[in-house]
């Protein structure tokens, strides 16, 4: 990618940091009156400048890491999990969420809606991706189901709205299981929770609400992909997990971001949003980021449809008659 666009990304990593880790103590401390925090982490860039971050502003002592597998994880995230704790001198503790998720009906209900589209069995997996809605087509995002028998043979489908929709209802589970677990943990230590995503993902919607977007402060949701790759290099993080190409870890067939949602390569989408943040034109910002107009225009008009979709996640509760009240401290506390 071009040096201008890639310039205005550009983090003074050290002045970052230090802001965050101010804005943490005092969010977590003297508006939550908080001691700590938990971390989900999951092996991913994210999670794991996260972590260090709360290492940072609380030492490590009052950071509890928490590993939350289940039977479709890739068998790396764990492991990398472990090595951030160690290399950050925090405890982890690892609960599997299978047994929880089976009882709920997660994998059950995700497997009959996979049934009633294709042959479906013990030892088959699955993902689902996305195409169109990226900078190379003018087509709306499609979704397909991507199933692997355990031969290795794999067929594609188109999914139809009610298995698409019942698919990932299914698979949301997983992510409000996390949380359950992570409000636990925080509940019994008197800690705060603290949410992962990065700009990217905080924008544009690529997170389940009451799931991984249920938090008590998100310290990395200002900054974008690359810049947290460039915070994760500051902070000395291991070097298999700033190389660990970014994996949604959510279907047994391993998935990237790009296909699942983005659409679009997650270092370019970051220049253009930021593009589009800063309200440069399509032609200006092409010109800068060396793409053609048309697929500046595209990548534009697929952040906007995501911004749309986006509202519902970011919307707290919606009252009948505000608590003026209670809206009043809030606002006293937070500002």
């Amino acid at each position: 990618m071009d040096a201008a666009g890639g310039e205005r990304l550009r983090l003074e990593a050290g002045r970052a940091m230090a802001q965050i880790v101010v804005s943490l103590r005092e969010q977590v401390g003297q508006v939550l009156h908080r001691s700590g925090a938990v971390v989900a982490v999951s092996g991913g860039i994210d999670s794991s400048v996260c972590a260090a971050l709360a290492v940072q502003a609380f030492g490590a002592k009052r950071v509890l890491a928490l590993a939350l597998p289940e039977r479709d994880s890739d068998p790396a995230s764990l492991e990398l999990a472990r090595a951030l704790a160690t290399h950050l001198g925090v405890e982890l503790v690892v609960e599997d969420v299978s047994p929880l998720l089976e009882a709920a009906g997660c994998y059950a209900r995700r497997d009959a809606a996979i049934a009633r589209l294709v042959p479906w069995g013990p030892g088959w997996r699955s993902k689902l991706v996305v195409e169109g809605g990226g900078r190379d087509s003018d087509r709306l995002p499609l979704s397909y189901l991507v199933v692997r028998d355990p031969d290795g043979r794999e067929e594609r489908v188109r999914l139809p709205v009610r298995e698409h929709r019942e698919i990932v209802a299914a698979t949301n589970f997983k992510q409000r299981v996390r949380a359950m677990l992570a409000y636990y943990h925080a509940d019994r230590l008197q800690y705060a929770v603290v949410g992962t995503p990065n700009r990217l993902e905080y924008e544009l919607g690529f997170f389940v609400k009451g799931g991984d977007g249920l938090a008590d402060v998100k310290p990395i949701a200002h900054l974008y992909k690359s810049q947290v790759y460039q915070l994760a290099e500051h902070l000395a993080l291991p070097a298999a997990i700033r190389a660990r190409a970014p994996t949604t870890d959510t279907y047994s067939l391993p998935q990237s971001q790009e296909e699942f949602f983005f659409a679009s390569p997650l270092g370019e989408l970051d220049r253009v949003l930021e593009a589009r943040n800063a309200g440069r034109d399509a032609a200006a910002a092409a010109r800068e980021l060396g793409l053609g107009a048309r697929q500046v225009e595209r990548m534009y008009d697929e952040i906007d449809r995501k911004r749309r979709a986006a509202r519902y996640l970011h919307l707290p509760p919606l009252l009948v008659d505000p608590a003026l009240e209670v809206e009043a401290e809030v606002a006293v506390e937070v500002g």
